[in-house]
């Protein structure tokens, strides 16, 4: 092939792993590779920041079910794409890193923009490796998807010498063929030994993460057949917001907040917690197994690590659907759920009743999160950022399905949600994408509305206005009784919309809101939506639960 250089052969490849979309900035080091893409069926997007191209591809793993990539040029650029990556490894998310790296004939020495980048890559991937030879570029990509890819799913890293990009490939070197991952039928014994405890159980609870989002629509509806044949409350983490939907009356929310939430107290009358799909980085086990005391069934799809609060005393290894299914015809059907589980769904219930009818200006965040709701269809996804953001909409937004409430939980990153909005409009195209998040996020990465407006990727950013970094404000309140260093001030953040080319919508009143959000998501348009919001609740939110605790 005429003018076939590595670079192209490495399009190749990624086409042949069923890549649509690379999302980075090019470099002089990498200038084959995004010009072999502008002739690939791959759509390069042109970010305006590397840390915001990795968020995209971390999200748009997510929501795909397979590698979203990011790539960049050596030096500064590539170490830009750890945040992100470092991210998707802990949230478990199938993505692939390139980036350049010098060429063969300085990396031995001190040199400009010379870095080890595997080495500062390999703590936060499954694995870093940078490409030896023009040859071994088909197996490494390949092994790079297959590693991203197979559970626990995380993120890879991939250097390109700026040489081997440039050079040309053995005529013979062609893409790897993708192979079937084979399903892993769980082993009766296991499956029979998690039957005889939930049969003996007097109190069992689920506990449902992450893994059974990544599991897809087939375990969700075994999760709540299981549920419902047994009685079962089902409570998920953050990952797992949706896996049931939050309207069953075996659902009781989501598990991680600071402090002794509606859930919490399920968990205290637990005896046996049955976690489905769940990995400790999503959520701390003292906080649902204080005393080590409780008995622990862990299905998924590999072992967890150890920790003094979650040692399982059987494990079930395999398809997580298949374990459920097997799990509810073996255990016998079980009496309905316990008063304490109806009291959990109304409190939740009238927490987000009493903000939709709030409507006192500034907005409280319980009226922010019942208009959200309220805009929102049931497939249309929102990326909550991190901050006091992310523990009211966590808490308090009703998920109808997996991964249509997504937050980054197990690294908690602010600065996601508004490029990340990017990858999730990408991935599902027909769904409504709202990013929500603080102003102290929202300006950390705010000059991807420029990405989103010039390839046309239409989503809402959501601000809420408080001019400080709001959950450290909670959190210095809460534990030292005053704040300090955490506010700040913005730029007139409708002007600074317009001015990329956005739309940008004030919220000057409560009653303004949902009509805002609802005209926002309905134009085929970038827009931002600035609402004040008074965070007076948050430590209100704290006192009631602490209060409601001790009188429990």
């Amino acid at each position: 092939m005429p003018g076939r250089t590595v670079a192209s052969l490495l399009v190749e490849c990624l086409e042949a792993e069923g890549v649509d979309y690379v999302f980075g900035i090019p470099g002089e080091e990498n200038i084959h590779f995004v010009d072999a893409l502008s002739s690939s069926s791959i759509r390069y997007i042109l970010v305006r920041h590397e840390q915001g191209a990795s968020f995209m591809a971390d999200v748009y793993g997510r929501l795909a079910g397979r590698a979203g990539v990011c790539s960049a040029t050596l030096g500064p650029g590539a170490i830009n794409l750890l945040l992100g990556t470092a991210d998707a490894q802990t949230d478990s998310t199938p993505l692939v890193a390139i980036s350049a790296t010098v060429g063969r004939e300085r990396s031995y020495k001190e040199s400009h923009q010379a870095l080890d980048l595997a080495a500062l890559f390999r703590p936060v991937t499954k694995r870093a490796d940078v490409i030896p030879t023009p040859a071994s570029l088909p197996e490494m990509v390949r092994r790079a998807f297959e590693l991203a890819q197979t559970e626990r799913c995380g993120a890879v890293y991939l250097g390109l010498p700026e040489d081997i990009e440039a050079a040309v490939p053995s005529g013979t070197s062609t893409p790897l063929p993708r192979r079937r991952a084979a399903r892993e039928t769980p082993r009766d014994a296991e499956v029979e030994a998690a039957a005889a405890i939930l049969t003996g159980a007097a109190s069992p609870i689920v506990l449902a993460g992450g893994g059974v989002a990544r599991a897809g629509a087939r375990a969700c509806s075994a999760l709540t057949r299981f549920a419902e044949r047994h009685g079962i409350t089902v409570a998920t983490t953050f990952h797992g917001k949706g896996t049931i939907d939050d309207r069953h009356p075996n659902a009781v929310g989501p598990m991680g907040f600071m402090r002794h939430d509606y859930e919490n107290f399920a968990f205290d009358e637990a005896d046996v917690i049955v976690a489905v799909g769940y990995e400790l980085q999503e959520f701390d086990p003292v906080r649902m197994n204080p005393d080590a005391d409780k008995r622990i069934v862990h299905l998924h799809r590999f072992s967890p690590d150890t920790d003094a609060h979650y040692l399982p005393e059987v494990q079930v290894i395999g398809d997580i659907a298949e374990t459920l299914e097997a799990l509810t015809e073996l255990v016998p059907a079980r009496r309905g759920l316990s008063r304490a589980d109806a009291r959990i769904r109304e409190l939740h219930r009238a927490e987000l009743d009493r903000g939709a009818g709030d409507h006192s200006f500034p907005l409280k965040p319980q009226r922010i999160v019942a208009d959200i709701r309220a805009a929102m269809d049931e497939d249309d996804v929102v990326l909550a950022d991190t901050g006091a953001v992310k523990m009211w909409m966590a808490r308090l937004y009703p998920t109808y399905r997996p991964n249509t409430c997504l937050i980054s939980n197990a690294l908690s990153t602010m600065g996601f949600a508004l490029p990340g909005a990017v990858g999730a409009k990408l991935a599902r195209p027909s769904a409504r994408v709202l990013a929500v998040m603080g102003d102290g996020s929202f300006l950390m990465n705010s000059q991807e509305l420029e990405t989103a407006v010039r390839e046309n990727v239409p989503l809402v950013a959501l601000v809420w206005v408080d001019e400080a970094y709001g959950l450290i404000r909670w959190k210095m309140e809460l534990e030292l009784g005053r704040s300090s260093h955490v506010g700040f001030s913005n730029p007139d953040l409708v002007a600074y919309a317009r001015a990329f080319g956005a739309r940008g919508y004030a919220v000057t009143a409560a009653g303004e809101l949902l009509p805002t959000l609802r005209g926002a998501l309905a134009d085929d348009a970038v827009s931002v939506i600035a609402c004040p919001v008074d965070y007076g609740e948050n430590t209100k939110l704290t006192d009631a639960l602490g209060a409601l605790t001790v009188a429990l």
